[in-house]
């Protein structure tokens, strides 16, 4: 099952599942080109093979550190939005992750500056009921699209949750205010009561002579 499907319930659906906006890749690229094309120019230089191993290792060191881990670290964070829930995961080795259900939400609010609005992202902060309530994403890809898709999920969430209280009385007989009221006015005790004021109020005629 592919990821997140195996996160979800059986009624739920994903709506938009995003990762981290593609700038923070803009520095592991330049940092892999740098290593990599100072590195070859370096070694060329140099007739001494320990001297080209040293310079080899210490250029695959800097790509693993800072080129390799950083993509590893991008494509293993997610951002999902649901039917019923915000979702967050993030980490490659140890993993760390949050769910916030959409009626817990009490706040939508986002923030980007003038580079991050040409780049069409920016930070997203969630504001939910609990201990743990601010929940801050950054670097988030079309951030204004999605307050305002969370934001309508909000509230698909809170009509679908008042139309299942609203069935939920309909179809409980227990739940109706006027069945216990129509029951016992036609049970049999009910009617031996309310005769017994008619019999007592009854006078009796005297036999005219």
């Amino acid at each position: 099952m592919p990821y997140p499907d195996k996160l979800l319930a059986e009624d739920e659906e994903v709506v938009l599942h995003l990762h981290p906006h593609w700038k923070t890749l803009v520095r592991p690229v330049l940092v892999f080109l740098a290593a990599a094309g100072g590195g070859s120019f370096a070694a060329g230089y140099v007739d001494e093979p320990i001297v080209r191993w040293v310079i080899g290792s210490l250029g695959v060191g800097i790509v693993l550190a800072f080129s390799v881990w950083p993509v590893l670290r991008w494509a293993n964070t997610h951002f999902i939005l649901t039917t019923h829930r915000v979702l967050i995961r993030a980490g490659v080795l140890s993993r760390s992750g949050r769910d916030i259900p959409l009626g817990r939400v009490n706040d939508v609010s986002f923030e980007h500056g003038p580079v991050e609005r040409m780049l069409r992202c920016g930070t997203l902060t969630v504001e939910s009921a609990g201990e743990r309530g601010l929940v801050v994403l950054t670097d988030v890809p079309q951030v204004e699209y999605v307050q305002g898709t969370l934001y309508g999920l909000i509230e698909d969430d809170s009509l679908r949750r008042a139309r299942a209280v609203r069935s939920g009385y309909d179809d409980d007989p227990d739940d109706d205010p006027g069945h216990d009221r129509a029951e016992y006015a036609d049970g049999p005790d009910d009617r031996e009561y309310d005769e017994e004021p008619r019999r007592r109020g009854r006078r009796r005629r005297r036999p005219r002579h």
